[in-house]
């Protein structure tokens, strides 16, 4: 791989743009279905719906986007994303019924991609010895936003309302795609093979490891995404204000971005220096037995620190994975095998709020906690299975 020479410039753009564009709303989806959209029966479920729709749809579009990114550039395909996401978080501020909301949410996932993208444009044109630290910035930028985007998603909630949030997104999401025109993006002279998603899948098939990278982020996926719908819930129920929720909510999320930004990059030095198969390992641990520890909960404080222990160590496992497939695909197969991550990290995204929703509504929230530290921890068992690291060895070897 040739070495680029502006690898430093777009990790630094990238990393501010994925800064800016993780916004979030999402964990204010129950409180304004509730209080804007008139939803008061089967609130977890609609929660759980209205998430995982964007999912779906953008998990069944990466692989085209992804092709595209190969073609003509990564730069372009973020750009098409951050504009995109803009006009639909700004189509949220006129939604008022939930059928509508759904209806932007599916937009919304036809312009997604902007996160895989920026990794496909860092692995591309960053040395092979340095990817680990530079995916570790970018993890480290989007943990930061997603601390900034909770808490200022709460005060401005109090301030000029949830409608308001959707507006100040719009800005911020249109601003980082303004950065992105920034990078200069170094591409390899080569032509580029119309595929499709099944010669896509084939091809990752035959690339040892890669397929059990996207098995477990799927799992990963799942287990995060799946206490989204009803955290805010949860807050109120250990005992958070009905008033102050969505603040304390935002308190609560901030959490692990704050442990990521913390352990992200050095994370991603440690997984260059030790291995990523290992750091992955620890992470899936860490992030299992802090899954569990959070059934015991009964008070903000307590919830909230062992949320930000939790994420001290789950820090370690989307760098980890993401430099894995970097790793294990062909350089001319990188953009659509990024693509091919983001489809199982979408599928897990559309299962977890799903399984959340119905799961809050039926057992109670704390047990969402027992079956996330469960999948977790199996996660980590496969990892450090013997079969996994033949593949890992036989790789290397290659």
């Amino acid at each position: 791989m040739p070495r680029c020479h502006n690898g430093n410039e777009i990790c630094i753009f990238c990393g501010s743009a994925c800064f800016l564009i993780i916004w979030r709303t999402v964990p204010f989806f129950p409180i304004f279905l509730q209080n804007d959209l008139g939803i008061q029966s089967g609130l977890e479920a609609w929660s759980g719906i209205s998430i995982s729709i964007s999912f779906l749809i953008s998990g069944l579009c990466a692989p085209f986007w992804g092709s595209l990114a190969d073609k003509y550039g990564s730069k372009l395909m973020l750009v098409r994303s951050g504009v995109g996401l803009g006009i639909a978080h700004l189509a949220n501020f006129f939604v008022y019924d939930p059928y509508t909301f759904i209806a932007v949410r599916v937009f919304q996932g036809l312009m997604a991609g902007f996160h895989p993208a920026s990794i496909t444009l860092i692995g591309t044109n960053t040395p092979e010895k340095h990817v680990g630290y530079a995916l570790g910035v970018i993890s480290t930028a989007s943990a930061a936003g997603g601390i900034l985007g909770p808490l200022a998603g709460g005060v401005l909630s109090h301030w000029i309302g949830l409608r308001g949030c959707f507006i100040a997104s719009a800005v911020i999401t249109l601003l980082a795609a303004l950065m992105v025109l920034g990078v200069k993006e170094s591409r390899q002279a080569r032509m580029i093979v119309p595929t499709r998603i099944i010669g896509d899948l084939k091809r990752a098939a035959s690339t040892p490891g890669l397929m059990r990278i996207y098995v477990l982020i799927l799992l990963v996926s799942t287990s995060v995404l799946i206490i989204e719908p009803v955290l805010t819930l949860y807050v109120v129920q250990i005992g958070g204000d009905v008033g102050s929720a969505t603040l304390s909510a935002g308190i609560v999320f901030s959490a692990i971005g704050v442990a990521t930004v913390i352990m992200g990059p050095r994370w991603g030095k440690i997984g260059g220096r030790i291995g990523y198969e290992k750091t992955l390992f620890i992470g899936l641990i860490g992030g299992g037995i802090g899954s569990l520890l959070q059934m015991t909960a009964n008070n903000l404080i307590y919830f909230g620190s062992l949320r930000f222990v939790y994420g001290l160590f789950f820090a370690a496992v989307y760098p980890a994975l993401n430099a894995l497939i970097i790793k294990y695909a062909d350089h001319d197969f990188r953009g659509r095998a990024v693509s091919l991550s983001q489809t199982a990290s979408q599928f897990g995204i559309v299962l977890g709020p799903l399984i959340g929703g119905l799961l809050g509504g039926w057992i109670g929230i704390p047990y969402i906690f027992l079956f996330t530290g469960i999948v977790l921890l199996g996660a980590a068992w496969a990892v450090s299975s013997p079969q996994h690291r033949e593949e890992y060895i036989c790789r290397n070897d290659n």
